[in-house]
């Protein structure tokens, strides 16, 4: 008969998600740190589990039998997405079969090469942006780069008007809120799901106009979609198009303008960059490694598990911190320096195996042009020493980096 040690009692350790804290939020780092040294595994009064080095979490990613459902197919409540009407249908809420077949359909809209054919248009867009930006000498970086770089660029793709696309964005930042699942209570709630369903009905709009005539955009070639005589149905079509924007665009928002951010906190990085521009993938990289959008995922066992000496059983929901796995000594020497030459540099920024983040190509090709262009093009650059404030989305993407900048 096995024995394992008495379970400690739940505890959130102060870290509460259900509880705004607008100091670890600036700063969420330190309390990290904390939990990987005393508490890399706990069990929460929720029910679920914390994990917090990057070994147990590649583990849960990578090897362990896990998905974002329970074995019988129903989605927790305490997971991110679980238990909110209407949500489940996306693909990343979904476990093969349905994840494969779904992500088979859509995928050859993100592949490297899909990804490398408009890198020509983003460095134009890019170019423009920098071009206005630099002629004020002090701009916003997210209003002035960081936003209409893949908001331009994702409207292109979808076909949307760019008469449409500022109550897009605003819609889309409002919508991520979706993914706290049972942490979205009362008038919040209802706000966010009212957003969405104007979202939605946008959707659906453009998604009959584009049946009507077929074109080159993204909705007619998952329109167009089907493999092994496989083709997405209409609800699926109108949930893909949707959640492949959520989960893509506010991200890649927050990639741009935390990345410029580091790169002018760690000036001698950035002079670097400038020195050497074919470091800009790698720079990239060391972006999300160090301070990427999303700060955790989930995932549920689908068969027990023993960490550190305690068995979780199957069903038991995972909360696994990138951030603090991106930041994990055992991982990364010198976790807490930015190095745009890091190698090699395995983060968890997009996640890993079944689910690894499907727009990862797009994100890094626009964070390379935007960040490359912006460092390039600048003799220096300096932002407002003072706290950021937070955007309407449910990552962590600043609503505005005041920025210097002297033009070369």
């Amino acid at each position: 008969m096995l024995h394992h040690a008495p379970e400690p009692e739940p505890s959130w350790h102060g870290v509460d998600p259900a509880i705004t804290d607008p100091e670890r939020w600036d700063d969420p780092f330190r309390s990290l740190a904390w939990f990987r040294g005393h508490a890399p595994v706990n069990h929460t009064p929720a029910g679920l589990w914390r994990l917090y080095r990057y070994a147990d979490c590649i583990r849960v990613l990578r090897e362990l039998p896990c998905g974002v459902r329970r074995i019988d197919g129903t989605q927790p409540g305490n997971a991110m997405g679980g238990g909110t009407s209407g949500q489940g249908q996306f693909m990343l809420q979904q476990d093969p079969p349905n994840h494969t077949r779904l992500r088979k359909l859509v995928a050859k809209a993100f592949t490297p090469r899909a990804a490398e054919k408009l890198r020509p248009r983003a460095r134009e867009i890019v170019s423009e942006l920098v071009e206005r930006a630099l002629a004020e000498r002090e701009f916003d970086l997210v209003t002035g780069l960081a936003l209409p770089l893949p908001s331009q660029l994702i409207c292109e793709m979808l076909g949307v008007p760019g008469a449409d696309r500022e109550r897009f964005t605003r819609w889309t930042a409002v919508a991520t809120h979706l993914l706290r699942g049972t942490y979205l209570v009362g008038e919040e709630r209802v706000r966010v799901e009212a957003t969405v369903g104007e979202l939605a009905a946008y959707f659906a709009a453009l998604i009959e106009e584009r049946r009507k005539a077929l074109g080159d955009d993204l909705i007619s070639t998952l329109i167009r979609a089907e493999e092994t005589g496989d083709q997405l149905s209409p609800q699926e079509l109108l949930i893909q198009s949707m959640g492949l924007l959520v989960a893509g665009f506010e991200t890649t928002v927050g990639l741009i303008a935390l990345g410029a951010k580091n790169l002018i906190d760690h000036p001698d990085e950035c002079a670097r960059l400038r020195r050497e521009p074919a470091l800009i993938a790698s720079a990239v990289e060391e972006c999300l490694r160090f301070e990427g959008p999303i700060g955790m995922t989930t995932r549920v066992l689908h068969a027990d598990a023993v960490f550190e000496g305690r068995t979780i059983a199957k069903d038991t929901t995972l909360w696994l911190s990138l951030w603090s796995a991106n930041r994990d000594p055992a991982q990364f020497a010198e976790p807490d320096r930015f190095d745009v030459a890091r190698a090699p540099n395995a983060h968890l920024a997009f996640g890993a195996g079944t689910h690894h983040c499907l727009g990862a190509h797009l994100a890094r090709m626009e964070a390379q042009e935007a960040l490359g262009a912006l460092v390039a093009r600048t003799r220096e650059l300096a932002r407002e020493d003072a706290p950021l404030a937070w955007g309407a989305s449910a990552f962590r993407v600043p609503a505005a980096l005041r920025v210097r900048a002297e033009p070369r």
